[in-house]
């Protein structure tokens, strides 16, 4: 098999981020996908590629576009796939197209470029050693509030995706789960000329996005939640009393406490024999 998939990072917003690989692998392709023929046919044009087959992939046809594809690899063409921007499989299509040609023995390869999330997380000014992407949040239902719990813990910074008419509910949200004083920042039209990174609170943000509905797509770097503190002796002491005082025995008392300030229960039996 001398074919293979090819994913083409293009740019976020600012068209001369596009890199050298880039244009070279959109050349030498025999095929390209692209989410939007005419958004994408701008960069094409732009970089002297406007004579190749191009093939609509995006998130209502990537899944059916998979076989096609497949074909393409096996028989031997070399496919390109690009996204509206960024990097393709990164809250874009894409994910479901690797796994597939991997799956029959396909090569898969990149051409690294620009990513939303790493410049965002970059400039952000918030912890970037250890980052979590989330991507875009679940609309609403129960998978949305789940997800809004894990990023209220989570503790390392968190990034995500929002788009415009969404972003003060998002923000409200936020500001309901993690507090009031959680530190974010803002980013939108990164790379553009109107680029902006706001940073603030999450409280001084749903204020600032209140009214009317803000331009562009919008990147969120959330800081890290703060490490509970352990409890103290005293604490556990005081709730094993209360515990003990309801009725149950020291070692259920022990048991429940545990559990409930996540501390070794044998640490807390050891209190239960220091009580009178």
């Amino acid at each position: 098999m001398s074919g293979k998939l090819v994913l083409v990072a293009t740019p976020i917003g600012n068209l001369a981020d596009i890199t050298s690989r880039a244009i070279d692998a959109l050349r030498e392709a025999d095929v390209i996908c692209c989410e939007d023929t005419r958004h994408s046919g701008k960069l094409l044009q732009r970089i002297g590629v406007s004579d190749k087959p191009l093939l609509v992939v995006n998130e209502h046809t990537e899944y059916d576009s998979r076989d096609k594809i497949v074909e393409l690899v096996v028989s031997g063409k070399t496919v390109a796939l690009i996204t509206d921007a960024g990097s393709p499989g990164v809250s874009d299509p894409g994910e479901r197209i690797v796994r597939a040609v991997i799956d029959a023995g396909g090569v898969v390869s990149a051409t690294p470029g620009p990513s939303a999330a790493i410049m965002a997380v970059t400039i952000s000014g918030l912890p970037a050693g250890r980052f979590v992407f989330e991507g875009f949040l679940p609309r609403s239902g129960v998978e949305r509030k789940e997800r809004l719990e894990a990023v209220a813990s989570e503790m390392r910074t968190t990034v995500l995706y929002e788009a415009p008419h969404r972003l003060h509910k998002t923000l409200t949200d936020l500001e309901t789960m993690c507090g009031p004083h959680r530190v974010v920042a803002i980013a939108a039209e990164l790379t553009k000329i109107h680029e902006e990174v706001w940073r603030g609170t999450l409280h001084d943000a749903v204020k600032r996005y209140a009214d009317g509905e803000p331009r562009g797509e919008f990147v969120l770097v959330l800081a890290g939640a703060t490490p509970v503190a352990p409890p103290t002796d005293d604490e556990l002491i005081s709730a094993l009393r209360a515990e003990i005082a309801s009725g149950v025995s020291r070692k259920d008392a022990a048991s429940k406490v545990s559990a409930r300030f996540g501390v070794s229960k044998r640490h807390v039996y050891e209190l239960t024999l220091t009580l009178g």
